[in-house]
């Protein structure tokens, strides 16, 4: 009997900052429990991004080459012993982390927090996990989950940010009828618009330095009303800032005739001043809930919050997200999120996809926000 020959797949390689390579990799069997993906659809993200461009991601440096991605989407191509809940053909999304399911976290359903997490594209945890941007990948078969008819696999590569905005609304008991602030308006922030809207949210309103993406907002119907901060120089001193963000969060609820505040405020760009300003555009009893990632060490007034018992919620990845993420974007109720997509390259074109999202724009002047990556081309 002859051996079997080898089938082989293309994969892009992270090696350094700015140091993508398509390389030809051998393609595996899916091993028990495990199933094989043939991925369609790659959104990238801001942490994807730093490590392209930095060869880290905060305190997580590259130690190896590895592949990144993982929001992503595409048709399972085998299935390895032992599992039962997916098929050849069917069309799934793949959930990237892999949790232990042993710790007291991961028993209590919030495997988010399980230390011993290991998650496609993060460079944590050593040996790194390859993430999405290759032609076939074998992942767990309990963390892939089976597409809705009408969701598409674009849209199913959006499951992963939109997973980050359901953690976060379940932990600020989002519900309708209430007034949203989201500070920020990259794809999160249009996420969380998209979410409070699609939960009946009575009013919701956005707040960034980027007057296109502001504008992009409101004319896709993400938000009722916008507001564009002043672009300043920075406060020389801790009171300066801290007063400027009280004036700056005044002026705001000025602008969007709420003098009391709003019940739930979504803070989406990890920026100091902007986190400042959440607190003082919450109303008495309302949440914050903090989802960008940024500023490590942050100055904040905590007087304002006590005072008028603001909780500020922090909020990391997700748990449990999937079916509710995957239904709504098969649902049809986020309005217009397709066009959160600007833009999509083939996978042998993905450095250019990173160096799109780098600058904001593209070659003709068009506003980036989000880019997917497909298959091959060949």
């Amino acid at each position: 009997m002859s051996p079997v020959a080898a089938q082989y797949q293309r994969a892009v390689v992270l090696h350094g900052p700015k140091d993508l390579r398509l390389e030809e990799r051998v393609s595996w069997p899916p091993a028990h429990n495990h199933a094989q993906v043939a991925v369609q659809s790659t959104g990238l993200c801001g942490s994807d991004l730093h490590y392209y461009l930095d060869g880290r991601n905060g305190d997580f440096a590259l130690q190896a080459p590895f592949v990144l991605g993982h929001e992503a989407a595409g048709v399972v191509t085998a299935v390895g012993t032992g599992v039962k809940n997916l098929f050849p053909g069917q069309r799934v999304a793949i959930e990237a982390g892999i949790m232990c399911k042993a710790c007291n976290y991961c028993k209590a359903g919030r495997y988010n927090l399980c230390k011993d997490m290991r998650f496609a594209s993060s460079a944590k945890t050593f040996p790194h996990l390859d993430g999405t941007l290759q032609d076939r990948m074998n992942h767990p078969a309990h963390v892939i989950h089976p597409l809705p008819d009408h969701c598409s696999f674009e849209q199913a590569a959006l499951a992963e940010p939109l997973s980050v905005l359901i953690h976060a609304a379940r932990r600020a008991n989002l519900a309708a009828d209430q007034r949203v602030l989201v500070f920020g308006v990259g794809a999160i922030g249009i996420l969380a618009c998209a979410l409070a809207n699609a939960y009946g949210a009575s009013q919701v309103v956005a707040v960034d330095i980027n007057q296109a993406r502001l504008d992009f907002a409101k004319s896709n119907g993400f938000a009722s009303q916008i507001h564009c901060l002043p672009m300043a120089d920075k406060p020389k001193t801790t009171d300066e800032q801290l007063r400027r963000a009280k004036d700056n969060a005044s002026a705001t609820l000025s602008k969007f005739n709420e003098p009391d505040g709003f019940d739930v405020v979504f803070e989406c760009t990890g920026a100091e001043p902007c986190i400042q300003m959440s607190i003082h555009t919450a109303v008495a009893g309302g949440k914050v809930m903090l989802i960008g990632m940024g500023s490590r060490n942050v100055m904040l007034p905590l007087s304002a919050a006590a005072l008028r018992e603001v909780d500020i919620h922090g909020s990391f990845r997700y748990a449990n997200t999937y079916p509710e993420a995957l239904k709504l974007l098969g649902s049809g109720k986020l309005r217009n999120i397709e066009k959160l997509i600007t833009h999509r390259v083939p996978l042998e074109d993905t450095a250019r996809a990173f160096e799109l999202l780098s600058r904001g724009k593209d070659e003709d002047g068009n506003m980036v926000i989000k880019v997917v990556i497909g298959p091959s081309s060949s």
